[in-house]
């Protein structure tokens, strides 16, 4: 059975294995580095997983074992930002990013913010689709990916119906 929940404290190793994990299977998707995101110390990893911080972050469980994760923060303008989405390869199909991003989409709700944003590469026909199918839309935003400036990203959105 699938669980999805936010981290907590406690689930400081697991955040850290299944962030690294995402950043080695895609390491020019995110706006980190693995190496970065390795140098991260505890006391760093702990403060993530309990909120203590600009991001909040929400794990899928399958039996006990992480298999996705995906992030809310919001942006120095405001916006509530779904980041770090990732679900392991073995488990994609499985409804595990469906699930995540709706736990992003309440989040934000609870919070005050009637949209969500995120940054796709356009390369990514797979994840845009993806997206699209929840309720996201392209805007006319691109810019570069902070982690590999060659690579352009555009913004989508969700707007709370």
């Amino acid at each position: 059975m699938m669980m999805i929940r936010a981290t907590a404290e406690e689930d400081w190793e697991v955040l850290r294995e299944i962030r690294l994990a995402s950043l080695l299977d895609a390491p020019r998707a995110f706006g980190t580095t693995h190496a970065a995101a390795a140098a991260n110390s505890e006391a760093q990893w702990r403060d993530r997983a309990a909120g203590r911080g600009p991001a909040r972050f929400v794990l899928a469980f399958v039996d006990g074992v992480a298999i996705g994760i995906a992030g809310a923060v919001v942006s120095a303008a405001g916006e509530l930002n779904l980041i770090a989405m990732w679900v392991k390869p073995g488990s994609r199909g499985s409804g595990a990013a469906a699930g995540l991003v709706e736990a992003v989409k309440q989040y934000a709700v609870s919070r005050g913010h009637s949209r969500v944003v995120l940054d796709v590469s356009s390369e990514n026909l797979r994840a845009a689709a993806f997206y699209r199918k929840l309720g996201f839309a392209f805007l006319p935003v691109w810019e570069a990916l902070e982690s590999h400036p060659d690579i352009t990203v555009q913004k989508m959105q969700w707007v709370s119906p």
